[in-house]
């Protein structure tokens, strides 16, 4: 069984998730929390505690792996500067103990987790609820947000179409992902979404990812790189 830090950073709210994910790919919740710091803290106190939160996670966890979302550039300069002072933190964190590190875009962790690069965050937070067997999606966002990027290197880490006697082993995202990634016209991504869309079971956001997925293959929409 393969345990995964996954690490959302942030100065203000760092989301820290942990899930272990069995050899048939199918992920459970073992650890999610955000380290908060306050706006108006020094810089380098910010960085500490943020620094020590992470810390503290991997020693009571030991993950066998840490993902972190890779820091891209934004029109606000300000936040994306905060996102990567987070995110060295976290690679150096396992970097000192000797844990591999996987990089996840955003694109990439909403792709693995609902088969869509482009859903928004309310669709991750549905899917990633799905994925883990949960009946609400974590909160606030940034720990839904650390949650799918563990499931992403997870899942990354051996292609699930090899795993298991046959798709049966498969969960809905599982199975999207796997499609998209073969560019199978025939993706089981809608079906997963409209069960999510079902009362109680994800609202109209999941409905609206699998038409979204639906107008990108025809050519309707263009998929962020």
């Amino acid at each position: 069984m393969l345990r995964v830090l996954g690490v959302d950073p942030g100065l203000t709210r760092c989301g820290v998730g942990v899930v272990e994910v069995t050899p048939n790919r199918r992920a459970r919740l073992v650890h999610v929390t955000v380290v908060r710091t306050p706006a108006d803290m020094a810089l380098e106190q910010r960085l500490l505690r943020i620094a020590d939160g992470i810390a503290a996670e991997i020693d009571d966890h030991r993950p066998d792996a840490v993902a972190v979302e890779r820091v891209f550039a934004q029109a606000n300069v300000r936040t994306v500067m905060g996102t990567a002072q987070a995110a060295g933190l976290a690679l150096h964190a396992a970097a000192a103990r000797g844990l591999p590190v996987g990089l996840h875009t955003p694109s990439e962790v909403k792709a693995a987790v609902t088969g869509y690069g482009n859903a928004d965050k309310r669709q991750v937070q549905t899917m990633i609820a799905r994925v883990l067997g949960l009946d609400e999606a974590p909160k606030p966002a940034d720990a839904a947000d650390a949650l799918a990027l563990a499931v992403c290197h997870a899942w990354r880490l051996g292609s699930p179409d090899r795993v298991g006697p046959g798709p049966s082993t498969l969960t809905p995202a599982q199975r999207a992902w796997r499609d998209a990634q073969a560019g199978t016209a025939d993706s089981p991504l809608a079906r997963a979404a409209a069960a999510a869309s079902r009362p109680g079971a994800g609202g109209a956001a999941a409905a609206r990812l699998g038409a979204a997925a639906a107008a990108r293959r025809s050519g309707s929409v263009g998929g962020r790189p």
